[in-house]
This record gives C-alpha cells, sequence and structure tokens, in this order.
C-alpha cells in the first residue's frame, strides 16, 4: 500500500489544456498522465481547466471549489492491496453556464493550445446543441481566435469511441460553419482533431470508496477516483499547437491508431462479449468471478488466440501475448466489481462492432470460426430471457422488443435469431457459420453452459 501526494509547487502551473467533461474516467486518465509529468517538472505550461456544461456537472464544480482541484486516485490491485495519489493536475475548474463568457475567453487565449474532452459518445450530436454547449463555446471562441490572428489549438476527443478523432472533427466543424460561416473552413485547415485510443476500467465511485480513501490513508475528499492499475493511452501525434512530451510517461505517440483500436476491439471488447452471456447463464453475477474460473479464461484466451489476433494488423510497441494476458488478469481483478449484466447491456450495439467482424473475415479467409460462433449462439440464448436456474434475465437491449421474441423462437425455429438481417446481415446464409452457430446453439440448450464450453475447448485443441 503506497500514498503519494504532489511534490511540485502548484501555483506555478499555467492552463495550457482545457478539458470539457471531468468525470472518473478523465481524472482516473488523461488528469493522471499530466500529473505524472508535472511531478517529473515536464509540463509547468499545460496545467487543466475543467469546464462542466451540463446540469450534472455543479456538483463537479462544488467539489473542486471546495479541494482546490484535488482529489484522489485509487487504485485496486488484482492482490487486494490498494495505492493512492493525491492527483493535481487540474488547477482550475470553470462551470461554464455561471459564466459562458470567462470559458470563452479562456478558449480563445493563445496559452490554451489543447481543448480535450471526454463527453461520451452521445455527446456528439449536434442536433439541438446551443450556444452554450460544448460545440458552442469552442465555435465563438475559435471564431475569436480566428479574428485576432491565434493559431488554432489541437482538439483531442479522449472518448471511448472508435476513429474519436474524426468523429470530433466532423462535430466541431459542421456546427461552427453553422454559426460562424466560414470557421468550418478555417478549422479544417488549422484545427488538428488526433485519433487516439484509451483504456481503463474506472468504475462508478461509491459511498464505499469515500470511505476507504479516509478509513485507510485519513483523506477526506468527497469525490475521490477508483481505478485498476493498468492504464493505456495511444494518440496520433499530429498538433496544431504543441503538445506536452507525453511519451515520457508511457503514453504511446503514433501516426496512425487504427491497429490499436483492432486490438482492443477485438481482443478486449469482443472477449467480455465472448464472456458474459456464458458467465451469466452459468450462474455468474460478477466479472472477476467468471474471469476467474479456469474454464472461463482458457475459452477467452483461445477466442483471442485462434480467431481473434489472425485478424489484426500489425500494432507497433505492444507485446500481443503479454497484453491478452493482462486481459484475463484484469477482467479477474475482484477490486473493480464489475457486473456481468453491465457487459451485457446494448449487445446488439456491441457485437456488430466488436465480434462480427472478425467472423466475416475468418469466414472470408478460410479461419476458423467456431468460438465466435459460439458467443452470438450464447447471446441468443441468453436473449430467451431465462438463465440456466429457470430465473428470468432482464434482456437490456435497443433492439429488445424484436430480439427477445425471436430468440424464444429458436426452439421451433433454431435459425431464427441470426435470420435478423438488421443485426446480423446475410450471416445467416453462410454455411460454415450457421454450423457451428447451431452445434452451439443445441448444446447449450441440451447441455448448459459450462458443458458447452468444455466441447468447444476438445474440439479446438
Amino acid at each position: 500500500m503506497t500514498f503519494s501526494r504532489p511534490s511540485y509547487d502548484r501555483s506555478e502551473i499555467s492552463i495550457g489544456i482545457v478539458h470539457f467533461g471531468v468525470g472518473g474516467f478523465h481524472r482516473a486518465h488523461q488528469a493522471m498522465y499530466l500529473d505524472r509529468l508535472l511531478e517529473m517538472g515536464l509540463a509547468k505550461d499545460w496545467g487543466i481547466c475543467g469546464v462542466g456544461v451540463m446540469a450534472a456537472d455543479r456538483k463537479m464544480a462544488e467539489v473542486m471549489a471546495a479541494q482546490d482541484g484535488l482529489y484522489t486516485l485509487l487504485l485496486e490491485n488484482p492482490d487486494g492491496t490498494r495505492d493512492a495519489r493525491v492527483i493535481g493536475s487540474i488547477v482550475d475548474y470553470r462551470y461554464a453556464p455561471d459564466d459562458p463568457e470567462s470559458v470563452i475567453e479562456l478558449l480563445a487565449a493563445p496559452s490554451t493550445r489543447i481543448i480535450s474532452l471526454t463527453i461520451t459518445e452521445g455527446g456528439y450530436n449536434i442536433d439541438g446543441a446551443g450556444p452554450e454547449s460544448v460545440f458552442g463555446l469552442v465555435a465563438a471562441a475559435l471564431a475569436r481566435r480566428r479574428e485576432r490572428g491565434i493559431a488554432s489549438p489541437t482538439i483531442v476527443s479522449c472518448d471511448n469511441i472508435e476513429g474519436n478523432g474524426d468523429v470530433a472533427r466532423h462535430a466541431f466543424t459542421t456546427y461552427a460553419e453553422r454559426v460562424h460561416p466560414g470557421l468550418g473552413d478555417w478549422m479544417r485547415a488549422h484545427t488538428k482533431f488526433p485519433n487516439s485510443m484509451v483504456d481503463r476500467i474506472t468504475p462508478v465511485t461509491t459511498p464505499e470508496v469515500v470511505a476507504v480513501v479516509e478509513n485507510e490513508f485519513g483523506v477526506d475528499d468527497r469525490w475521490p477516483v477508483v481505478a485498476e492499475p493498468f492504464t493505456s493511452w495511444v494518440l496520433e501525434d499530429d498538433f496544431s499547437d504543441g503538445r506536452p512530451p507525453l511519451e515520457k510517461v508511457d503514453v504511446l505517440m503514433v501516426d496512425d491508431v487504427t491497429p490499436y483500436e483492432l486490438m482492443k476491439l477485438r481482443l478486449l471488447n469482443a472477449s467480455h462479449q465472448s464472456l458474459c452471456y456464458f458467465a451469466y447463464l452459468a450462474g455468474y453475477r460478477l466479472v472477476h468471478d467468471a474471469a476467474g474460473d479456469p474454464l472461463f479464461a482458457e475459452f477467452l484466451m483461445s477466442y483471442m488466440d485462434t480467431e481473434a489476433t489472425p485478424t489484426l494488423k500489425p500494432v507497433p510497441g505492444i507485446d500481443l501475448p503479454d497484453y491478452k494476458h493482462t486481459l484475463i488478469e484484469r477482467f479477474a481483478n475482484p477490486g473493480v466489481k464489475d457486473t456481468i449484466a453491465r457487459l451485457c447491456f446494448g449487445s446488439s450495439d456491441r457485437i456488430p462492432k466488436w465480434l462480427l467482424p472478425v467472423i466475416r473475415e475468418n469466414l472470408k479467409t478460410g479461419a476458423p470460426v467456431q468460438l465466435s460462433a459460439a458467443t452470438v449462439a450464447s447471446w441468443a440464448r441468453y436473449t430467451e430471457g431465462v438463465d440456466e436456474q429457470g430465473e428470468p434475465i432482464d434482456v437490456q437491449d435497443q433492439l429488445a422488443d424484436t430480439l427477445v421474441p425471436l430468440a424464444k423462437s429458436q426452439l421451433e425455429n433454431p435459425t431464427a435469431f441470426i435470420e435478423n438481417t438488421e443485426v446480423f446481415g446475410h450471416l445467416a446464409s453462410d454455411t460454415r457459420f450457421v454450423e457451428a452457430y447451431l452445434w452451439a446453439l443445441d448444446s447449450l440448450h441440451r447441455d448448459g453452459a459450462r458443458a458447452t464450453l468444455q466441447a468447444l475447448l476438445r474440439k479446438d485443441t
């Protein structure tokens, strides 16, 4: 157990980054990397000013004001020990609805060279966005910079979405052009939007976390943040007006983030899907319990090695065997307390993005699809709405009204679920996929999740 505080003088730090969306992930990830740089004496011009624009952000504004921007980052280690660090990189916080003009002027200042974001995937929808939204504030500030001859900042999305820089570029330039004609073209010429891949499991802060920080470390913190020890940030090295030396704190600066995104989507995200439905059917409710079961861990590793990894592009700077073993260890970390139900949420959005591309690529090349098809079958069995103990399953999915009746009909029509072209396209017409899928679905109905995994692993070897 370790505990540390900033040794640097925070009064000497100036604001170089304005960040929208100061929640748990930002405070466990980007702000932590800047804190490391400040501790090394390398980023005095790159302090962070957090900005809140939503009504829910007022509480963060109050906590940040009361604690001078300081908060505790609590790391839950797999062996049950904990480490804590007070983070000092957020040197200011502004609640935009109270004083939008001060936020616009800060964004327009030459010293602000990066605008960063964690506003969630839904936050990039500009329909209905007004002048006091993220897009309105940034557009107003960039219009002033253009008029004053000030260089554009870089806009860095740290949201967990594919092509996040491209998504941000489209949203910000489209909105800017609507309200300031010509500004969109200026931004396309001068504003950089590097893509990035971010990764750190950051559960919601509970009253128990607050109590741990106080009881074990003696810190009275109204809003600490808890995370796993693992952290990763891969960032395209494409900036408008300079950047902090992030490579000094293990941020991987690259020309193209695409191979790293594929790695994460097809290994981490798709493995979560490979785990969750089998696990729920077998009676597990917490991710670490299921991932700590040798049978489930072996299944995940087999999927990653035999079906997912062959579909990846080369991933420079990453030791893939080590990455895969680390994934299993991360899933099995009891301190994170992630739930199986959370992983099962919104499957019809997740599986087409993360797992079906693996299946389609392997069908094209003649590579194995047995384990991926079995994961689809486990989803179909889960969507029937009852587990192996006869207990009801609350299927939380935007297409539940369509998919649950299809799943319930598959005892009479075994391919009913995968015939839904909105989700599966034309996979139901591929004989090799259908054969593997039907074998797994039949086994799940007849023998259950554990026996199906055991049989799959025997088939795989």
